[in-house]
């Protein structure tokens, strides 16, 4: 029979358990490989994003073109200010960075003779701040194609 913890105890207890315990569970994570995983999951995490988003925008396009009735040379030059602008192209910038940094921290990693935990931890943040980028950028030209079909 388990004994009984004096009241306020518990807590204490409990949290200096988890707190010295999890020392294998945090690394577990932390390997070679893992570095490498990050890469890949970034590649596909984009891939999934442009599947789902290129063919709805493009279907707003075009039906912006139809409403518009712009010949495919018109329809060109016309979707081009909305396809890339200042704000496109500052997307593009910081995801082009993140993406620079991704592959330069996964390569090292997966290089380096003892993985660190700390550099596998900010390259998952470069990770999801670039999807975060992609998914703010499909958003904003989906928006933006909106609300020219909306005029």
């Amino acid at each position: 029979m388990a004994a009984a913890c004096a009241p306020g105890m518990a807590l204490p207890i409990v949290l200096a358990l988890f707190l010295s315990a999890p020392t294998a569970a945090q690394d577990q994570g932390c390997t070679r490989e893992a570095f490498e995983s990050v890469v890949g999951q970034s590649a596909a995490a984009l891939r999934e994003l442009t599947s789902q988003n290129r063919p709805i925008f493009q279907a707003r396009l075009r039906a912006l073109r139809d409403k518009r009735g712009w010949a495919h040379d018109q329809f060109l030059k016309e979707a081009a200010p909305i396809v890339q602008d200042e704000r496109t192209e500052a997307f593009d910038k910081t995801s082009s960075e993140l993406l620079a940094d991704i592959e330069r921290m996964g390569a090292e990693g997966s290089a380096a003779p003892k993985p660190d935990c700390a550099a596998l931890a900010r390259l998952r943040d470069r990770m999801e701040a670039l999807v975060t980028a992609q998914r703010q950028k499909w958003a904003y030209l989906i928006q933006k194609v909106e609300l020219e079909l909306a005029r």
